[in-house]
């Protein structure tokens, strides 16, 4: 087995742990030679050392440049910001990285394959808001800048087109909003169009799409997709739209990666409605743990990981109840676990 791979462990707020829990034990049962550090952020962090993102946790990503986390709670409106989106930024972790892949067929959509990379730091998500008071009316005017650089958009596009060649991605789609934001988004498909031609021409087919018009194709033909490659907050809508395509956000990896580390997390949320109750299911962060077994060049592990989470599914039909069966989170992960075993 290879050396030991530190790695920081964030088990997050809400069913967090409880998920976290029971993909630990499938990585235990696969002997993944990950060495944890056991940190806390989010609503946890806040109760803990009174900050969402604890100095302590961002000291150890650094060391260890490499994270698995559940879910993190960020109160809407008021409060802290968002820590997901600030260990983006505090790790300069600029590529999205959702793939959707129908593992219970069946569905309203089958056979789905589809991989969604997005820029993680630029576009409208920098957060540069300010209110304009008129009137005595102190929220009278809102007002957003988004910025995308030439260097942001060109890092982004080339992280998806090697991963594109490197995965064997027959096309790769543009999705953009030139025709109206010409500046903002025109410089992300302008150097996309730039970047293929200099470099990548003839290792994949590249075209682009209007991103409403993507949504659209989307729920009625997905199958015309194989990558697509989008600016932050058109990935932020289109990665869920494509989770919706394979049983919503509960079957979600991500994966955030930069040059000097990666974190890997569900994407869904902390669900405090069903916390302790042990009926969360983990599918989502087991698969992004199995996206961090590739990403650690440990492939062999990562397909056994998916396999056996294909067959607890689909032959032992051993299901949580978001998935029409009756299991709870500690049934499912012993059946999990059981496959990995015998597999």
């Amino acid at each position: 087995m290879s050396q030991v791979i530190p790695a920081t462990l964030i088990a997050g707020d809400g069913i967090g742990p409880e998920i976290v829990d029971a993909t630990l034990a499938a990585l235990d049962a696969l002997k993944a030679p990950f060495e944890w550090d056991r940190q806390v952020a989010g609503l946890a962090g806040v109760q803990q050392a009174g900050d969402p993102l604890p100095k302590a946790t961002l000291d150890s990503i650094r060391r260890t440049h490499l994270a698995l986390k559940g879910p993190l709670e960020t109160p809407s409106g008021g409060g802290y910001r968002s820590s997901n989106v600030r260990l983006r930024e505090e790790f300069g972790l600029y590529a999205n990285l959702r793939p959707a892949h129908t593992i219970i067929p069946g569905g309203r959509f089958d056979n789905i394959d589809l991989m969604v990379v997005r820029e993680n730091l630029e576009g409208l998500y920098i957060g540069h808001e300010h209110y304009v008071p008129i009137d005595g009316d102190p929220h009278a005017v809102a007002m957003a800048t988004g910025i995308n650089t030439r260097q942001g958009c060109r890092r982004l596009l080339e992280f998806a087109f090697e991963t594109a060649v490197a995965l064997g991605r027959k096309k790769v789609t543009i999705v953009h909003k030139a025709n109206i934001m010409k500046a903002l988004t025109g410089i992300f498909l302008e150097t996309g169009l730039e970047l293929y031609e200099r470099k990548y021409k003839g290792k994949f087919e590249l075209d682009s799409v209007i991103v409403d018009a993507c949504a659209m194709k989307l729920v009625l033909n997905p199958w015309q997709f194989d990558m697509l490659v989008t600016t932050n907050l058109f990935g932020d809508i289109l990665s869920d739209l494509v989770a919706g395509l394979v049983g919503g956000l509960g079957m979600a990896p991500g994966a955030n990666i930069g040059s000097e580390a990666a974190i890997f997390e569900a994407v869904h949320g902390s669900a405090p409605d069903i916390a302790g109750k042990g009926v969360a299911n983990p599918t989502a962060l087991l698969l992004a743990a199995a996206l961090m077994l590739d990403h650690c060049r440990l492939p062999d592990l990562a397909t056994r990981l998916r396999k056996a989470i294909d067959e607890t599914l689909n032959i032992d039909k051993v299901r949580t109840g978001d998935l029409g069966g009756n299991a709870g989170t500690a049934a499912f992960t012993q059946a999990l676990v059981s496959r990995i075993a015998n597999g």
